[in-house]
């Protein structure tokens, strides 16, 4: 338990951190207008691929014989492809939208 107490304590600053960006974010996410949601999703989607990246990373810092690292790694490069596809897909679909189409002649 001491151990446990210690590590909080020394990563107090972060934690901090991490409960503000919480907050931050419930108030950024709840003053946009309910129209704007799917835009401003499907764009967030598209630009995870930084989860990718850093899951590709946590997979190559993963020690010999350290499965769950590795099967963890796995798991959020495939979500977070399908995630960056989807984000696109959901992106092109609202952006046809708002082409001209063309008049038969």
């Amino acid at each position: 338990m001491e151990s446990i107490l210690e590590k909080i304590a020394a990563h107090q600053d972060y934690i901090y951190i991490v409960v503000l960006m919480v907050f931050l974010g419930i108030e950024v996410i709840g003053r946009v207008p309910s129209v704007l949601h799917t835009p401003l999703m499907s764009g967030a989607n598209a630009i995870h691929g930084v989860v990718i990246i850093g899951a590709i990373i946590v997979m190559g810092k993963a020690g010999e014989g350290n499965y769950l690292a590795l099967a963890l790694g796995f798991l959020a490069v495939i979500l977070g492809t399908v995630n960056v596809v989807g984000g696109f897909v959901v992106t092109d679909r609202m952006l046809e939208m708002f082409r001209h189409k063309k008049t038969p002649e």
